[in-house]
């Protein structure tokens, strides 16, 4: 085996030679040397620590560079938007939300000289951050849901458009020129045989196809990612009558129901990336869809073409993203309950990197737009930077096969005893109240809490030592809970 390694390595140092030769003497075009470095398994393989950003005081749940790159706006559970130079490793400013609840996205509108941020969070609000010259920021409510708001899609190239969908079903349009927000369209899925019975669909995330602005994908409580046409779109949710013109699932989950969906992404060919609680990963290809309305007769399942499939990580605490990674998107990027950042090759679904990011669970990871470059968040209240740099460490750990394997068998054990996703959302959000309940009582209190007191803050995972681990231990009770 060592030799073997040996001679992979061998191997990748003389074709890189190779590569600098060829442009050197200019039998290849320098921009396209760049990115076919920039894609390079050697470099995905060398990708480490850069540094942390630190400033939130609760969980961090978001992350995204601006369309140049050189900016990072990140919310979190401390409702605080920030945004750093990353490659400084500095926080230029920070300005309160306006949200009460956990910030779950956030977004620079581009064109706009990185002066508008849209945010949105587990209230339901949508909001709208103007940054000022004076260093503070002016915040707007914009629209409202009934229920989490995890993603906002914009509309590429626009400094006005965005989009934003609800754990109510509703996907709803914003134009910051306009005063209001329009009620875009209600998801909605029929029920059992009955088509004219149907149940709105509490949507996780939303994505618009860069490739083909006018395509945009929903999904969430329920098994299937659906694809909308805006031009099709009648534009009024009351009426309820829009249907999707694709709909992607696996075969063997088109009868479930006991998964439902976190996140979702496109490619800059189309292909549909969809992450499943406590399933898999699937890589869609633009055609490969079961139409507007799905069905598992045998000859149907016979003509679709199967998916690619990522496996080894677990998706089951927290509603994590998923994401691509290389210029031309050649990299498949997910978190894990088990802290680790899992990175696959996109063709082959070849495991290529696994590392930790996280001491509980890694959420979010935020591709850089130009470079080789990776923004992840997770339970700690620090945003990492991870860049191609020397390290001894191999890039796929030695208990590679155990964390695998343990991730496996709680995707195993948990399917067992499966709860539908309604029933699991109305238990977490009971505990949250009660949680909050909780909390509020505790500061209503005009005595001093005794050390016995105190001991029982920290086994209920409630302690005010923010600088302390057991903190992260209390944040990852709030992260859970959705």
């Amino acid at each position: 085996m060592e030799n073997f390694d040996n001679v992979r390595v061998n191997t990748r140092v003389r074709r890189g030679f190779t590569d600098i030769y060829r442009r050197e003497v200019g039998l290849s075009h320098p921009s396209g040397f760049a990115r076919r470095f920039s894609a390079s398994e050697a470099l995905v393989q060398n990708l480490n620590l850069y540094g942390k950003l630190n400033g939130h005081e609760g969980c961090v749940n978001a992350v995204e560079f601006n369309s140049t790159g050189d900016l990072l706006v990140s919310g979190s559970d401390d409702r605080q938007v920030v945004v750093w130079n990353w490659a400084s490793k500095t926080k230029l400013f920070a300005y309160p939300s306006g949200h009460s609840d956990n910030i779950f996205q956030t977004k620079i509108m581009p064109f706009t000289n990185d002066s508008r941020i849209v945010t949105s969070a587990g209230d339901g609000q949508i909001r709208l951050g103007v940054l000022r010259e004076d260093g503070q920021a002016d915040t707007t409510l914009l629209g409202k849901h009934r229920g989490n708001v995890y993603k906002l899609a914009l509309e590429p190239g626009s400094p006005h458009i965005f989009y934003s969908c609800g754990e109510d079903g509703l996907v709803q349009h914003f134009d910051l020129r306009n005063s209001s927000a329009t009620k875009f369209l209600c998801c909605s899925s029929s029920m059992g045989s009955n088509k004219d019975s149907t149940s709105k669909i509490g949507l996780n995330s939303i994505v618009i196809d860069s490739r083909n602005p006018y395509y945009f994908a929903v999904a969430g409580s329920d098994q299937y990612a659906r694809v909308y046409d805006i031009r099709k779109c009648q534009g009024d949710a009351a009426r309820n009558s829009d249907l999707p013109v694709n709909t992607f699932c696996p075969n063997h989950l088109i009868e479930s129901d006991t998964v439902h969906i976190t996140a979702l992404a496109y490619s800059s060919f189309s292909e549909l990336l969809v992450s499943y609680n406590d399933e898999l990963i699937y890589l869609f290809e633009k055609n490969a869809g079961w139409g507007s309305s799905p069905s598992a007769s045998s000859e149907d399942l016979k003509n679709i073409q199967q998916a690619q499939v990522y496996s080894g990580h677990r998706n089951q605490q927290t509603v994590k993203g998923v994401s691509f990674f290389g210029p031309s998107d050649e990299y498949v990027l997910s978190g894990s309950d088990c802290g680790h950042m899992f990175i696959w090759k996109k063709k082959d679904a070849k495991l290529v990197r696994l590392m930790v990011g996280d001491q509980h669970v890694v959420n979010q990871l935020e591709p850089h737009p130009h470079l080789p470059i990776l923004a992840t968040c997770g339970i700690e209240n620090d945003v990492k930077i991870w860049a191609p740099l020397a390290s001894d460490l191999p890039p796929i750990p030695v208990n590679a096969k155990e964390i695998i394997e343990a991730n496996r068998k709680g995707r195993e054990d948990q399917t067992r005893g499966t709860l539908p996703p309604a029933v699991i959302m109305h238990a977490l959000r009971l505990q949250r109240r009660q949680t909050l309940a909780y909390i509020e009582r505790r500061y209503n209190r005009d005595d001093i809490m005794s050390d016995d007191e105190d001991s029982e803050d920290y086994i209920l995972g409630l302690s005010d030592d923010v600088s302390s681990e057991e903190d992260s231990t209390a944040n990852s009770r709030d992260c859970n809970i959705s």
